[in-house]
């Protein structure tokens, strides 16, 4: 058996600081200190800061008032900081600067008098967000067969924003689908599918050619890894989303398979190497490491954070 690691994989930039941040925030204020949703999608983080004291909530209204309180990664409607405020809760934002600025673009679309397509999964956590920034604005589109459906004519003023997390390929179709139909449609000056969703699906597109199997380290809840097995299994090869090694099945293998091991972004390394460990124990697995690109992105802690770590001298992690 050959694994062929690929790389970049697993935590991205928006990940590290969300992580970075809930750290902080525990090691400042103790526990319990409150999340809004999962920081991020992957259930071995959400289970390790449950154990450190971290409480996940739905609805701001479970905090008790005066209470820490802390957005995902996947960012809050207006709404959700408004009742926030409303109750007094020290208010930590830990949103993806990425997911910050699909944000801003709704802000200025919306205003400017745009309809806004948002092109994304109904009922994930940046969507609801995202939507939330001009909730009378957005429509949203999942599929070109939905393009196709809209009520819109040549004369609307309409503009189009993306979920950070989608599938290139999935995203360029329904993008090139909303300009056929409407020529006049507007979209951001940058592509709104962040840097680290395009860099792991371009090494599964690249490695799997000669791939027999791939697996993805991450959650089921979690779209951009979702759509790295999506990816594999479109290209022919054989795919398994799975949270960590405990859930491999031999009967994938009969030991001489070249195996692609990736993760999405929010999947820790750790279960990466558990799961190169146990395929090296039982095939005898050589591995070899597969860069794709390189990645140097970093994203500071919240600032509100930052000063406050600053006045009690606290290092930061």
């Amino acid at each position: 058996m050959k694994i062929l690691l690929a790389s970049p994989r697993g935590f991205c930039a928006g990940v590290n600081m969300a992580i970075e941040t809930l750290e902080t925030a525990i090691r400042l204020y103790g526990t319990p200190i409150y999340v809004f949703h999962e920081i991020v999608h992957n259930k071995h983080v959400v289970d390790r800061f449950v154990k450190e004291g971290a409480v996940f909530v739905n609805t701001v209204e479970e905090v008790p008032e005066g209470a820490v309180l802390l957005f995902s990664a996947h960012g809050v409607a207006p709404d959700v900081r408004r009742v926030a405020e409303a109750r007094r809760l020290q208010a930590i934002d830990a949103t993806c600067p990425l997911v910050t600025k699909v944000h801003l673009e709704a802000i200025k679309y919306a205003k400017q008098g745009y309809r806004i397509m948002l092109i994304g999964h109904e009922g994930h956590d940046e969507v609801i967000g995202t939507m939330g920034q001009a909730p009378d604005a957005f429509t949203l589109v999942e599929t070109t067969a939905e393009v196709d459906a809209l009520p819109f004519g040549p004369d609307d003023k309409l503009a189009y924003l993306t979920q950070t997390t989608l599938s290139v390929d999935d995203a360029s179709r329904i993008i090139s689908r909303l300009k056929e139909r409407f020529p006049q449609i507007v979209g951001p000056p940058k592509d709104d599918i962040c840097y680290a969703t395009q860099n792991r699906q371009e090494a599964v597109r690249l490695l799997s050619d000669g791939a027999d199997v791939v697996i993805v380290l991450g959650s089921q809840n979690s779209s951009n890894s979702q759509r790295l097995a999506e990816l594999a299994r479109e290209r022919g090869i054989r795919a398994h989303l799975i949270d960590g090694a405990n859930e491999i099945d031999p009967v994938w293998f009969t030991g001489d398979e070249t195996v692609v091991i990736t993760a999405g972004a929010s999947a820790p390394e750790s279960v990466v190497q558990d799961c190169v460990n146990w395929l090296r124990q039982r095939y005898a697995a050589a591995v070899e490491e597969r860069t794709i690109r390189e990645e140097e992105v970093y994203f500071p802690l919240p600032k509100e954070l930052r000063a406050a770590a600053a006045a009690v001298q606290l290092p930061m992690a």
